[in-house]
């Protein structure tokens, strides 16, 4: 990869991800703006008797995290990490019985091209995903699987040599990090995660929002008695 090519690549991806944190953020004000009213009405056991409603909040949590460093962050360390890792994978794409020889024969694995391939797709199609925040969780896996096996490769072959591990530690512990962490609210995965919360989480609640299951006042008399 030529630096010019590489400098425009690095500037497209900072701008789609400067345009995508600005939408994302609009998108979180007009979220705030308008509180459901399901969250006042419903009681607590009610919500969270819901199955939905639990996958909701769980990827709240995971991907709309709170804090603008923190999510700023986790924006930088995906482009990092996917700027730098696409052209390991398009290496590895361009002579792939080379990196078979080299590297996938020592670990003594069978059809040795084929993970050869694999690792290639992985950390291409992995550092897109990363730099798009879109479908984050996976993208971060499959970088961390190939670190992972790069790892083991270079102490198999080199023993615990710091200069040949540490850039292979550095892509391993970044993309466990964001695999743990989760993508952050700048990303594709997190606009689309803040869609499905502001939507309804279940019939119960439509109902509540539409006033069906408004409270209902019945006056009660006393019978005469006989």
């Amino acid at each position: 990869m030529t630096t010019s090519l590489f400098l425009e690549l690095f500037a497209g991806f900072l701008a789609a991800g400067m345009a995508l944190w600005f939408v994302v953020l609009s998108r979180s004000e007009s979220r705030s703006d308008a509180t459901p009213v399901f969250a006042a009405a419903a009681p607590d056991w009610l919500r969270l008797a819901d199955g939905r409603g639990r996958i909701r909040q769980a990827l709240a949590s995971y991907v709309l995290r709170e804090g603008l460093l923190a999510n700023l962050g986790l924006l930088l360390l995906r482009l990092a990490i996917g700027v730098m890792m696409i052209h390991h994978g398009q290496e590895k794409l361009a002579d792939p019985q080379q990196f078979a020889s080299t590297y996938v024969a020592s670990l003594h694995l069978p059809f040795p091209l084929f993970f050869a391939y694999a690792a290639g797709f992985s950390e291409l199609i992995g550092s897109w995903l990363l730099i798009l925040g879109l479908l984050s969780p996976l993208g971060a896996l499959a970088i961390t699987g190939t670190m992972t096996v790069a790892a083991y490769q270079h102490i198999l072959t080199a023993g615990l040599n710091i200069y040949v591990l540490e850039l292979v530690v550095l892509y391993l512990g970044g993309s466990l990090a964001l695999l743990l962490l989760g993508p952050g609210r700048f990303s594709f995965d997190g606009a689309i995660v803040a869609d499905l919360m502001r939507e309804p989480a279940s019939d119960v609640e439509q109902m509540f929002e539409s006033g069906s299951l408004a409270p209902a006042y019945v006056q009660v008399s006393d019978g005469e008695r006989r």
